[in-house]
């Protein structure tokens, strides 16, 4: 049997199968939108597909990120091929879960899947990658604030849609925050989504506690991590855009030089370990001049929020009109264009050469080399 051996789920697959495979989680209103005009029409043959070169792995090291080019439309596009021979159960329904769920968002901060066929997803092509694969290349002492508060935007932006339709992300860091070479912020991956409804009701927690990677417990709420009859809400995802905050300000990720035990009992502490020293974001309104460290007169007040330390009805929403992100427009796409370096797909950068489609091999780098992941 091949490693790579296939399914095919593609995005015209019935609306009947569909409501078969979610009949215990009726989330969403199962309506298909119309086709968007950016969208590109992707065949799901695999010849009509030339791989560049691997730019990241994700799912615990199963999937594999490709650029390639769809030769058709002559159109750059992002490739994931997932390695199902060391998929178990349990992992095969995640994967098929999240690309039935896929089928159904509709939004600029979510990432579209153009088509799915053989467990190979095609996406748009995110030439900037991930705001972790940004942090090792450009970042090292941590992001500015208005390339933070860009970048963060989109991210719970995105983040309130999944929430207006009753859905937990549950794991959110930044390389689940990808870029696009228009200034795009998108977030991706769907295999820990968890839906709120459930029998056509709406309920105030879910206690759905699957075998998540020791690699995203840092990011996982105190709530989630608990495993108790409260259960935990959307207000755990807000946890972890928190610590996303705080990775992009520092680039150290919170808790991550902890033991695992050891990070739980500082995590379920009462009242909350704060995982950094909020001293350091001010929260006075006074302006401060833009610095590597990230720090200005709103984000350490967006940091006490995603930890818990406020209680809050709407968190996602309270954070959007949060003093942090009031100097934000509409249109910021500019903006953040301008905090970065050029994208290498542009003209003046050359390509890989083109390279015809042959199954990667199985040897599988450590995750930690992981820029995107899904």
């Amino acid at each position: 049997v091949s490693p790579l051996d296939r399914f095919y789920t593609s995005r015209t697959q019935s609306e009947t199968s569909i409501h078969q495979y979610l009949v215990d989680e009726p989330t969403l209103s199962w309506s298909r939108p119309s086709t968007r005009a950016s969208e590109v029409v992707c065949s799901i043959n695999v010849s009509h597909y030339e791989l560049q070169v691997e730019i990241g792995r994700g799912f615990d090291n199963l999937t594999s990120v490709h650029l390639a080019r769809h030769t058709p439309a002559g159109t750059l596009v992002t490739i994931k091929v997932t390695n199902l021979e060391n998929c178990n159960e349990e992992r095969l329904k995640v994967l098929q879960k999240a690309m039935i769920l896929s089928h159904f968002f509709w939004h600029p901060n979510i990432t579209t899947y153009w088509t799915v066929f053989s467990v190979d997803i095609i996406s748009p092509f995110m030439a900037y990658g991930s705001a972790s694969q940004l942090l090792r290349a450009y970042f090292p002492e941590g992001m500015g604030k208005t390339l933070i508060r860009n970048i963060l935007f989109g991210a719970v932006r995105g983040l309130n849609y999944l929430h207006q339709y009753g859905c937990i992300r549950r794991s959110s860091k930044t390389s689940h925050i990808l870029t696009s070479d228009d200034g795009l912020v998108t977030l991706s991956g769907l295999s820990h989504l968890h839906g709120l409804v459930k029998h056509g009701q709406r309920h105030r927690a879910v206690y759905d506690f699957p075998q998540f990677s020791t690699s995203v417990q840092p990011w996982l709420s105190p709530e989630l991590l608990r495993q108790d009859l409260h259960g935990y809400n959307m207000k755990s995802d807000i946890y972890s855009v928190g610590i996303t905050t705080c990775e992009l300000a520092s680039r150290q990720v919170p808790f991550q030089d902890m033991k695992r035990t050891q990070m739980l009992l500082q995590k379920l502490r009462v009242p909350p370990h704060s995982p950094v020293d909020i001293s350091i974001f001010p929260q006075s309104e006074s302006k401060m001049k833009d610095s590597q460290s990230g720090v200005d007169s709103g984000i350490g007040a967006s940091v006490l929020i995603s930890s818990g330390t406020h209680t809050v009805n709407n968190p996602e929403k309270s954070l959007l009109s949060h003093v942090f992100f009031k100097q934000m427009k509409e249109d910021s796409q500019d903006s953040i264009l301008s905090l970065l370096p050029p994208a290498y797909n542009k003209p003046s950068v050359s390509l890989p050469p083109v390279l015809p489609w042959t199954e990667p091999d199985c040897d599988f780098p450590d995750e930690k080399d992981s820029y995107w992941e899904f």
